[in-house]
């Protein structure tokens, strides 16, 4: 298990990758989710997935798409590195990582 805590706009937002789970929390009284949980914006899915402009089913499309990438990085440190560089994207600075439990350590 591999945890990233990020920070935006004074907000802290934390992912943990175990295996292929990927599971978000953030505001002021977390509460883990799962990508299904998330309130996805469809401009933000629009620019990551322009062929999704007219679907109906847009959000649930995006969803297995996002699960079907992670699924494909064969170990938990490259699935992290993908989404540490797609959350910078958006304005989302990593702040610290940790691994398996132990002590959290602040990314240079």
């Amino acid at each position: 298990m591999i945890g990233v805590i990020f920070m935006f706009a004074g907000e802290m937002l934390e992912v943990r990758v175990n295996g292929n789970d990927v599971i978000f929390r953030s505001g002021p009284n977390p509460i883990w989710a799962t990508i299904e949980g998330l309130q996805l914006s469809k401009a933000g899915v629009i620019k990551e997935f322009p062929d999704l402009k007219d679907q109906v089913n847009w959000k649930e499309q995006a969803i297995e798409r996002f699960k079907d990438k992670i699924a494909g990085f064969s170990t938990e440190q490259e699935k992290v590195n993908y989404i540490i560089e797609d959350l910078k994207q958006y304005g989302y600075v990593p702040k610290y990582t940790q691994k398996g439990g132990h002590r959290p350590q602040r990314i240079k």
